[in-house]
């Protein structure tokens, strides 16, 4: 999708320190929580393969040769300057290949186990994956840490002493946790990945028609959030992490109000959001599914599926639990945050038929005013001519007498 200069929409995978960058009165976040046990398995099968991709070259010489290259002629953002990628993508690359070299030595394809998370000889086995040290300092826990913004990609420079802390000494994590638990509860929306497409409908709902019907209505543009590069680099502290967020800082220097022109021009509703969102990941998934399919075929017998995940024993899943007790808790807090959200829908959407259907007995049973008026004046008239025909009469009945 293309970047437009007067987009008012940052999507990131920063945390929340990100929000130092921002006018803070001006800014509202929102955010989505995944499944703690799914974003486990969903992290590392994304990186066997996107890391599968580069199986296509001879050797990591030849890879780094290749990718210098192409990265020369290449614009835009790739996967690998994304927060967690950048870290996960070339740790699992170098194993993917190292296992390669290693089944080509031995000149055999024997694989000893038929389960896709446990191929030793293939890729690194899902255990070996949840105990390794990138993983617990990354991933384990990695909502929390994100909407904390405590994450090694933070931009607070005491924020990875605290994670390690934290990491360190389990029980200080009830403290991190209840500060994540005030933020979310202050985000303007907390939508869940497992329901999607309820949480895009809860959205156009609730946030999306507010935000176009502000933007129809406004009459001047706003002043921008951020008004140049070199206002962002004032703000920067001099740390290593500079260097790893530059990309972001071109993008915020970008970041300007929809003029009125555009508002103007805007004509959406929530209906309209919904079906942009249905066209869009529709069309999203396909190509998603048919890159899935390429990158996968280069590490089969390999295959990440709904059964093969089924497979994984039940004491697997319990170690994964409890690698991310933190985010458990926190995901089991957002849903009721979530619940709360599809109750004030429905009961916004009840309390709009209920005016509508008001409206309309009001309709069926009441006359247009002009005709309310005529019968007011007609009723006097009829009064008025009854008043002085009975007073008529009681003058001709005196006058006989």
């Amino acid at each position: 999708m293309s970047r437009k200069s007067n987009c008012r929409l940052l999507s990131t995978h920063d945390d929340y320190s990100m929000m130092v960058k921002l006018p803070k009165e001006q800014t509202s976040v929102v955010t989505m929580l995944r499944n703690p046990i799914d974003r486990v398995f969903s992290t590392y099968e994304f990186s066997v393969e996107v890391a599968a991709r580069f199986l296509i070259h001879r050797d990591l010489t030849s890879l780094s040769k290749m990718a210098k290259r192409a990265r020369m002629k290449a614009g835009g953002v790739s996967t690998l300057d994304i927060w967690p990628w950048k870290y996960l993508v070339p740790w699992m690359r170098e194993d993917l290949f190292a296992r390669r070299d290693a089944r080509i030595s031995k000149s055999h394809s024997y694989i000893r186990s038929n389960r896709s998370y446990d191929m030793e000889e293939i890729l690194m086995p899902l255990r070996d994956y949840i105990n390794d040290p990138i993983v617990r300092d990354i991933i384990h826990n990695g909502a929390t840490f994100q909407i904390a913004g405590l994450t090694n990609n933070s931009y607070l420079a005491e924020s990875h002493e605290v994670r390690h802390c934290v990491l360190k000494y389990q029980s200080l994590g009830q403290y991190v946790l209840d500060v994540v638990k005030k933020r979310l509860d202050s985000m303007l929306y907390v939508g869940l990945t497992e329901n999607h497409r309820e949480s895009a409908t809860l959205f156009s709902n609730l946030v999306g028609a507010q935000v176009i019907a502000q933007l129809t209505k406004s009459s001047s543009s706003s002043d921008s959030a951020i008004n140049n590069g070199s206002e962002h680099r004032s703000l920067l502290p001099n740390s290593t992490s500079d260097a790893n967020h530059q990309d972001t800082y071109r993008k915020l220097a970008k970041v300007s109000s929809a003029s009125k022109d555009a508002a103007a021009n805007i004509n959406m509703d929530a209906g309209k959001l919904m079906e942009a969102y249905e066209s869009c990941i529709s069309s999203l998934r396909n190509s998603q599914s048919e890159r899935r399919v390429k990158s996968l075929k280069r590490i089969s017998p390999a295959n990440f599926t709904k059964e093969a995940r089924r497979k994984v024993p039940e004491l697997l899943l319990q170690e994964i639990k409890l690698l991310n007790s933190l985010d458990m808790q926190l995901y089991s807090y957002a849903q009721d945050i979530f619940a709360k959200q599809r109750a004030l829908m429905v009961q916004n959407m009840e309390s709009l038929q209920s005016a509508h259907d008001e409206h309309a007995n009001n309709n069926s049973f009441s006359l247009p005013s002009w005709k309310v008026v005529f019968l007011v004046i007609a009723s006097l008239l009829v009064l008025f001519f009854v008043f002085h025909f009975v007073n008529a009469r009681r003058r001709t009945s005196k006058v006989k007498l």
